[in-house]
């Protein structure tokens, strides 16, 4: 037995004797301890400050028994970062009073030294590190440049992100300059975060699935590209893309190490899409989560049969749903913890 974390062996794609199992957003708003935090702390407080960044991390880890920390932070940091005013709003999630319109928005827009503005995250790590003592391997992660720039242009959260689609569209050219932009302060970030001790970095792209197959490749992959490229000798890659199914076979062949796998795909055609290329990582529906527990532990051992207990990671299909019972998130992490052939 290597003294190997489980979960990044299982990333360099050894034979192990159990998948190892984290959850996006596990470290979040089914957790009671969470809850008190934040009706003390407003959101971006809490991505701010190294000490409770580092506490919210660690909770899953815990209370919960996962194989994985991933850092408490957001993928809107990096806006900030570059100069864009974000707030988290009650009720109404990310918002950003004067969004990006024109090619003199994107011009205005810098990419920064990102030791100078986001110092505390890297803080939070070097913490979150010692906290942690070895116990279990530190995830860093970032948004998809295409994901990034949906927030900055639409403003706010939405369901079909059509001014961003629109902006891309109508105005190719600031798109892909703002797009880059993001990418080179996404470089340097997720390179910070690697200097600074996380042991894998996941790239997030939540609306990658809104876009066409062709415009996928215009405008998000191009640029996810990119990030793995720079940063695949140095890390642990996992990409991350929902809804993204069409496009399995191209980041299976893009130099990252594992790729995440939503719900509405099987466990059969996501190997067959990427050929056992890469490790896969997913794909529980987060809202069955709320099934009786029993039917919890059925599903998740369909799941790891279907996927095979090697070249993989379990995990939810998204982030967890701040509805979820403490219980059921624990009767997932342990089903999977149980699991034999």
């Amino acid at each position: 037995m290597s003294n190997k974390h489980l979960f990044l062996r299982a990333l360099d794609g050894d034979k192990v004797e159990r998948p190892p199992v984290w959850m996006m957003r596990q470290a979040g708003r089914y957790l009671p301890d969470f809850m008190k935090l934040r009706a003390k702390y407003d959101f971006f407080t809490r991505c701010q400050t190294p000490e409770l960044a580092t506490e919210i991390t660690v909770m899953p880890v815990n209370q919960i028994g996962v194989d994985a920390a991933i850092l408490f932070s957001d993928i809107l940091v990096v806006p900030q970062a570059m100069g864009v005013n974000v707030e988290m709003k009650p009720n109404v999630g990310p918002w950003i009073e004067k969004p990006i319109q024109s090619m003199a928005d994107v011009a205005n827009l810098t990419v920064p030294n990102v030791e100078e503005t986001l110092q505390y995250v890297f803080d939070a790590i070097k913490m979150t590190k010692q906290e942690l003592n070895d116990k279990v391997p530190l995830i860093g992660f970032a948004g998809a440049p295409w994901t990034i720039l949906c927030y900055m242009v639409q403003g706010q959260g939405s369901k079909t992100f059509d001014k961003a689609k629109a902006f891309c569209f109508t105005q190719p050219k600031a798109a892909h300059l703002l797009l880059q932009k993001i990418t080179d302060t996404t470089i340097a970030y997720l390179k910070k975060k690697v200097e600074y001790g996380v042991d894998a970095v996941q790239i997030f792209d939540s609306w990658g699935g809104l876009l066409s197959p062709a415009d996928y490749q215009t405008f998000s992959f191009n640029y996810i590209q990119q990030i793995i490229d720079a940063l695949k000798n140095e890390t642990k890659v996992i990409t991350f893309g929902k809804g993204t199914w069409y496009a399995f076979e191209t980041i299976s062949i893009s130099g990252t190490h594992a790729m995440g796998v939503d719900w509405t795909v099987t466990p059969k055609l996501a190997r067959y899409l990427t050929q056992h290329r890469v490790v896969l990582q997913g794909n529980f529906d987060p809202v069955r989560l709320l099934s009786p527990i029993p039917d919890i532990k059925k599903m998740v051992k369909e799941m790891i049969d279907g996927f095979g207990k090697d070249k993989y990671i379990a995990n939810l299909g998204h982030g967890i749903l701040p509805n979820i019972p403490v219980d059921n998130a624990k009767a997932f992490v342990d089903a999977v913890k149980n699991y034999t052939e």
